[in-house]
């Protein structure tokens, strides 16, 4: 395999790249959401690899090197020699129905020589815990997944997700073939703890309603102060730590992708079990 990165801004366009890959048969692309929808970002990525299929989201930062820029686009041309792809798409408009969503993205990638999926999800009309649920009931647990939901800034009006030339609200997932790719996979994060650890007394999949019997919302915003003036766009920077009682090591962040003002509710990438 070989592999290239680009980084595009709307004044430079898209910079000269090492190697140009030309037979790529993969681009990753990854954009705040004003370039995803850029139509020249997309039609110059493509004709610096026209053979490549490109599959990307709109996401709130992109990666260069080690720094993370704004209003940017990164990309990842992928050349293989003996790797075969497909990709899937499936529409994500109802969150209640994202199990139904990864079952159907399965469906289409389920075939012999499956080593691994990568999923770029619509970041805000998903439980990304019952996508995976989804995948899982038709590919099993050998398969690989990785994968993340897409970003909106600190907006969180709109995501949008790149695949088979449409961009839309939307799940995409790639599946990758053949005995030739051995797959890693790793998860890092640097957020610091503050604040009491709480019990979540009651939630729906992944509706958070209240903390130690308190409606969740309330008592959020008494931890943010003055930031709370700024949600939902200041969430993205103040996630919540999930620890199960009986498996105290294994915690997991979980990404809050809305407030309900009315209900005093928070709704998250992922389940918020009681």
């Amino acid at each position: 395999m070989k592999a290239e990165n680009l980084f595009w801004t709307e004044a430079t366009g898209w910079n000269v790249p090492r190697r140009a890959l030309p037979d790529a048969q993969l681009a990753l692309l990854f954009a705040s959401r004003s370039q995803l929808e850029n139509a020249a970002c997309i039609e110059a990525l493509q004709k610096r690899c026209p053979k490549a299929q490109i599959v990307g989201c709109s996401t709130s930062g992109q990666m260069r090197d080690s720094e993370v820029s704004d209003d940017t686009a990164t990309a990842m041309l992928l050349e293989f020699a003996r790797t075969k792809i497909v990709i899937a798409a499936e529409p994500a408009t109802d969150r209640n129905k994202t199990f139904d969503v990864g079952v159907a993205l399965a469906g289409q990638l389920a075939k012999p020589g499956l080593r691994s999926i990568l999923v770029l999800s619509d970041g805000l009309n998903v439980n990304g815990s019952d996508l995976i649920a989804g995948l899982r009931s038709i590919v099993g647990d050998a398969v690989i997944l990785t994968g993340g939901l897409a970003g909106d800034g600190v907006s969180f009006v709109k995501t949008s997700v790149l695949a088979n030339g449409s961009l839309a609200d939307q799940v995409a997932a790639i599946g990758f073939y053949g005995e030739a790719l051995i797959v890693g996979h790793g998860c890092a994060g640097g957020w610091d703890e503050f604040g009491p650890k709480r019990k979540i007394t009651k939630s729906a999949g992944n509706v958070l309603s209240e903390l130690d019997g308190t409606p969740a919302l309330q008592l959020y915003k008494t931890y943010l102060g003055d930031e709370a003036e700024s949600l939902p766009g200041a969430a993205l920077l103040y996630p919540l730590l999930l620890t199960d009682p009986d498996n105290p090591t294994h915690t997991v962040v979980r990404t809050i992708l809305a407030v309900d003002e009315a209900n005093s509710t928070m709704t998250f990438a992922g389940d918020m079990p009681d």
